[in-house]
């Protein structure tokens, strides 16, 4: 365990708030980087300790990652959750993949499914982090790279707070006295701006919490979508629809949408849904600062017909998406949020894995190849098992500026027919 710097134990505590404890019933977030090795390393054991220095003196600025998740269960049946800034630590991991190299990793077609073994604390819940820390992070070596994984808790940050974390400890590293982006980690209840007051939450959700996926044999695969492309797919989406309003990304997920949709031979008169995140910090008055450390995201969901999917074209699957983002106006916001507080029943893997239906995870705005320890830029990023099922897509930026990088999780009937489909594939650069 690695503790903050700060020999302080407090008792302070940080009540989750309704986005927060939407995450409770679902896995981690799970995202790494592969870099080379560093060529002037010689000793490696000391590389292994400033890490750990540079972890600890990272977490005095996001001391709530360096505790623990607490449950209050309450006489009527019902329980609130808040973080205990006890200093209990972050976990550690050093590894070695003898004879894996970084070819193993990234030349493949499919994801190889060693790298799942280079993520730390697999399997567990959000809400089981009572028991479990909020952050472990796992170095792994290989022959002639470095893969630094992190597992953080959903119930405490976002995809914007992992990221503000990862870039700040390899801040540190490199030897900065201070983060660039100080994070702001009051809860804030998200609708007034006042400080949080505990949400409860009925026992029963927890207790009788069953995963009612049935794990199937899935397949991942990174496609590459280069900047060139992807504004070609806008530029066609922009026309088909008589518009100006779509976005390159909306443009990407439609095309995928589509691809996907051929490739599992879905029944035409069916319904399904594209269930994407919508990042807040924007949209709420006042806006929250960028470096708010929490969940400030909701659910939107784009559903349509199976026919219109495939027959109406790129520009028409691309509005409907569009209309379903840009209706997220501050009222629409207020009310979600309002809603969530009303029931804030959490989310779980079944509702993300509906049959047929894709749910988009992480962003291609996050800052992934800033992430610098000193060794040079990472060379790919990848994500762990955590929250995989048939239809997740994750987005990364791509190396190269305004490129995208779209990893699948599907069945491995679904890739084979998606490496095959003529018309997907003239969007990916292999």
């Amino acid at each position: 365990m690695v503790q903050a710097t700060t020999d302080k134990v407090t008792d302070e505590r940080i009540e989750l708030t309704q986005c927060d404890l939407k995450l409770l019933l679902l896995d981690a977030i799970q995202k790494g980087l592969l870099f080379l090795k560093p060529k002037s390393l010689e000793d490696q054991n000391s590389l292994i300790q400033h890490l750990k220095t540079s972890l600890s003196r990272t977490l005095d600025c996001f001391n709530p990652l360096a505790g623990r998740l607490a449950a209050v269960e309450h006489d009527d049946n019902t329980v609130s959750f808040f973080i205990d800034c006890n200093n209990a630590g972050a976990q550690f991991v050093h590894a070695a993949a003898d004879g894996v190299t970084m070819a193993d990793i990234l030349q493949p077609v499919y994801v190889p499914p060693i790298l799942h073994s280079f993520f730390p604390l697999n399997g567990f819940l959000n809400y089981e982090a009572v028991s479990k820390p909020l952050l472990a992070v796992q170095v792994t070596e290989l022959v002639d790279g470095i893969f630094v994984g992190c597992t953080m808790n959903h119930s405490a940050v976002d995809g914007t707070s992992f990221w503000n974390f990862f870039n700040s400890w390899s801040e540190i590293h490199r030897g900065l006295d201070h983060v660039s982006k100080t994070p702001v980690l009051e809860r804030w209840s998200l609708l007034n701006g006042s400080i949080s007051p505990p949400i409860r939450l009925p026992l029963s959700i927890i207790k009788n919490n069953s995963d009612s996926i049935i794990p199937s044999p899935l397949q991942e695969r990174v496609f590459h979508f280069t900047k060139g492309k992807i504004a070609m797919l806008k530029a066609k989406a922009n026309a088909e629809a008589a518009t100006t309003s779509i976005s390159s990304l909306q443009s990407l997920l439609a095309h995928i949408w589509r691809a996907t949709t051929r490739a599992r031979l879905v029944e035409h008169d069916k319904e399904i849904d594209l269930r994407i995140f919508i990042g807040l910090r924007a949209r709420l008055q006042p806006p929250l600062p960028q470096s708010y450390c929490g969940n400030a995201i909701v659910s939107g969901i784009v559903t349509l017909r199976t026919r219109d999917i495939l027959e109406q074209g790129l520009g028409f699957v691309a509005l409907e998406i569009n209309k379903v983002v840009s209706s997220y106006t501050k009222n629409k916001v207020t009310d979600a949020l309002a809603s969530l507080l009303k029931n804030p029943s959490p989310l779980t893997k079944a509702d993300l894995g509906r049959v047929h239906s894709l749910a988009i995870s992480s962003s291609p705005r996050h800052n992934v190849y800033g992430t610098d320890f000193g060794w040079g830029r990472p060379v790919a990023v990848r994500s762990g098992p955590g929250n995989k099922f048939d239809g997740k897509l994750t987005l990364f930026p791509g190396l190269e500026e305004g490129s995208m990088d779209v990893e699948f999780s599907v069945l491995p009937e679904t890739l084979k027919a998606l490496g095959n489909d003529l018309e997907f594939m003239d969007a990916v650069t292999i």
